[in-house]
């Protein structure tokens, strides 16, 4: 995580891989060309380690690339700090965090932008401290309560992106079962929503609720992300997560393919003005 979520290792890697392999220079070849042992390159190209802005323009000028659209989107790649300097605080909880938990926040510090389907609780970015400690406790059975309080610590500081310059814009859509699932009792759910209102009135946020009026749609096969980033669509990335692990979508076919099924989504979906009237009512418990 020195450098970045292993998504971007692994795209910088094969990229790096690809234009070695294009000038017709094997991996000793390219290690002697830039002064390192071989190893270091392989573990560049696998993705299993992470690399400098610098170390990549030195085996770009070894490559002989030149093209400085195609340079910008490496070192784009290779830097560790997102736009904005949001630095990496989630390193100090590296003995808590899973790595794939890591990386999603990774994700999600650095993107500019990030759609979401939940089909099950609030976003992690809008849940309210009650909320979190709820659904963490409920997620995670037998955690001890030291822990927990510093997974909830995690979740809030998180939500730092939506007050950034400039701040994440999320893009949610809600399943009606996220709003009428009752977690952590009726006070605390309650506030939750009415922290999604207070929420969806902000110029970066748009909510929009997918009611159960609307049927059978293709939000059922389950939640999902897509992170876009501000330099270029060829970072972005879906993330679906799963119990123990999360898996990472970077082909075009993927993205486009999200792309499409949240933009349907959002056909289904009530407008942004009628869905947080739809979730004022659920909180006045209409």
């Amino acid at each position: 995580m020195q450098h970045g979520p292993v998504v971007r290792r692994r795209k910088l890697g094969a990229e790096l891989r690809a234009l070695r392999t294009s000038a017709g220079i094997t991996s000793g070849e390219a290690a002697r060309l830039v002064g390192w042992h071989q190893s270091k390159v392989s573990r560049i190209e696998t993705g299993t380690s992470g690399t400098k802005p610098a170390d990549v323009r030195l085996l770009l000028d070894a490559y002989g690339v030149h093209d400085p659209q195609l340079r910008e989107l490496l070192l784009v790649l290779a830097r560790s700090d997102g736009d904005g300097g949001r630095h990496h605080w989630w390193h100090a909880y590296r003995g808590v965090l899973p790595p794939t938990y890591r990386d999603f926040i990774s994700l999600e510090s650095q993107a500019s932008a990030m759609r979401t389907l939940e089909t099950t609780v609030v976003p992690g970015l809008l849940q309210t401290p009650e909320y979190a400690r709820a659904v963490t406790r409920a997620a995670v059975d037998g955690l001890p309560e030291e822990r927990l309080d510093t997974l909830v610590e995690v979740r809030l500081a998180r939500q730092d992106v939506l007050r950034a310059e400039p701040p994440l814009r999320l893009s949610a859509v809600l399943d009606e079962a996220v709003l009428r699932r009752e977690v952590g009792g009726p006070g605390v759910m309650d506030r939750q929503l009415r922290r999604l209102v207070e929420s969806a009135r902000l110029p970066h946020v748009r909510l929009q609720v997918l009611p159960f009026a609307a049927g059978a749609h293709i939000g059922v096969t389950g939640p999902f992300v897509i992170f876009s980033f501000s330099s270029t669509s060829d970072l972005d990335v879906v993330v679906l997560d799963h119990l123990t692990s999360s898996l990472h979508l970077e082909r075009k076919e993927d993205l486009e393919a999200y792309t499409e099924a949240f933009n349907a989504l959002l056909n289904h979906a009530l407008s942004p003005e009628d869905s947080l009237d739809f979730i004022a009512a659920t909180a006045a418990g209409a």
